[in-house]
Formats: C-alpha cells, sequence, structure tokens
C-alpha cells in the first residue's frame, strides 16, 4: 500500500492507494483531516498592570503587545475582541466571495466591517454581539442574488457559528 498526503485549497487528505497486480485492480481510499491553525499568548503581571503578547504561527501576529487598558481603555494597540473583530470580517468576506461563485459571480470587492459589542453582564464580560457592514462591487449581481449570498456567507461562515452572540449585517452593492 501506498500513502501519499495531497493538500487542496479548501481541506487536506490522505489517499490511499492500493494496487493487486494479479488483476491490475485499483482501490483508493481518503480520509479528510480537518485543519488547525495556532495561535499563542503571554501574560506576564496582574490584570491591569500586567502586559502580554500574541503570536501566531503564521508569522503575522509576532509577539504583538497588549494589555487591559488596550482592551478596556481604548489605548491604542490590539486586544482579543479586536482579533475577534478581524477574524470574523476576513471570514465573512472570503464566505460572501465563496457564495456568489456558486451563483456565478465574481466580486471585483468586497469591503467588511465588523463592530463587536461586549457588555458586563452579570458580572462578567460577554461578546453580545457582531454588526457586520458589507459593501461590494459584484458585476451582473442583482440586489436578490446578492442579498441570498451575503445571508449564506453571515449563516456559513465559520466564525459566525463559534460565536454565541447576535450577529446583525448591512449588506449592499456599490
Amino acid at each position: 500500500m501506498t500513502i501519499k498526503e495531497i493538500q487542496s485549497p479548501v481541506t487536506r487528505a490522505i489517499f490511499f492507494v492500493s494496487l493487486t497486480m494479479e488483476s491490475g485492480f485499483v482501490q483508493i481510499f481518503s480520509q479528510e483531516i480537518p485543519m488547525q491553525r495556532k495561535a499563542s499568548a503571554v501574560w506576564k503581571g496582574g490584570l491591569k498592570d500586567g502586559k502580554g503578547t500574541v503570536s501566531s504561527t503564521s508569522g503575522v501576529l509576532a509577539n504583538t503587545p497588549y494589555s487591559f487598558t488596550t482592551r478596556f481603555e481604548n489605548t491604542p494597540g490590539t486586544n482579543p475582541e479586536e482579533l475577534i473583530a478581524a477574524a470574523h470580517a476576513a471570514c465573512f468576506s472570503m464566505a460572501l466571495s465563496a457564495q456568489l461563485g456558486g451563483a456565478k459571480l465574481t466580486p471585483e470587492s468586497i469591503s467588511t466591517s465588523a463592530t463587536l459589542t461586549m457588555e458586563n453582564i452579570e458580572g462578567g464580560w460577554t461578546i453580545t454581539a457582531v454588526h457586520l457592514d458589507v459593501v461590494a462591487k459584484v458585476p451582473g449581481a442583482t440586489a436578490e442574488a446578492f442579498n441570498t449570498a451575503a445571508q449564506n456567507a453571515k449563516a456559513g461562515c465559520p466564525v459566525s457559528k463559534v460565536l454565541n452572540a447576535k450577529i446583525t449585517m448591512d449588506a449592499k452593492l456599490a
């Protein structure tokens, strides 16, 4: 038996190929491997006076600083909620492009802004909502086809699925 790993743009799969010499019969089996993405954080000190860094294996985030003040007092710098909002905007834009492609439409551009709302509920901070503002330039798209694609992207985006929050959206063609 020969084992060969092949990566596709959508998923990774391992293909097992078995060749029987007598009959010349070839069997191919495949197994999908889930994608994994990794990031890490290091925090030093107390909640209000400490500081931390976040990093990702891609290197896009490399010891990027964050702190109590960047999270709760609007000091310039990043914070976990900003990163979630950025991930949601990026994920949604790609999901919308995929939905439009399925309708044989190719967007020239999709601009998505995600506004994450975090509230102190019953003594604990909770992400309660994300609002997506979307403007897309899609040649040949009708308002109906675009809105259907946008609603399907909002529901199907993996980041939308992981958030236990109300997700709203204003989507319009440019």
